[in-house]
């Protein structure tokens, strides 16, 4: 049974620093596409982060060079280091994991992605 569960979020001034972690059982994060999403009140749930199974990355504009994803096939856990936070980057954040081939431009897309875990929020706020 594929379970994902987040941890790490915290509420922390603006400038400030997170790394959240997902916890993944029931599968090797090396051998799918990971992901972190994110859904602030009354928005959309869109993409933030995804790395394949070969290691490439990608990133959503609004994070490119504060945010970075990466994981560790020994702990089996996906993690989103998050650096220089604004108050815009409040919002739940959501781990994803997808078997099989995603094609580039669709891998910061929600319904790319089969498995969800629960959420943990992050709190951006002097």
């Amino acid at each position: 049974q594929v379970q994902l569960v987040e941890s790490g979020g915290h509420m922390v001034q603006p400038g400030g620093s997170l790394r959240l972690s997902c916890a993944a059982s029931g599968f090797s994060v090396s051998g799918l596409y990971m992901a972190w999403f994110r859904q602030a009140p009354g928005k959309e749930r869109g993409g933030v982060a995804v790395i394949t199974r070969g290691g490439l990355t990608t990133y959503a504009g609004t994070v490119l060079g504060r945010f970075t994803i990466s994981r560790d096939n020994a702990e089996n856990t996906l993690y989103l280091q998050m650096n220089r936070l604004k108050p815009e980057d409040t919002a739940m954040y959501y781990c994803a994991a997808q078997p099989g081939l995603i094609r580039p431009w669709l891998r910061l897309r929600r319904d790319s992605y089969t498995y969800w875990g629960q959420g943990t929020q992050v709190t951006v706020s002097s």
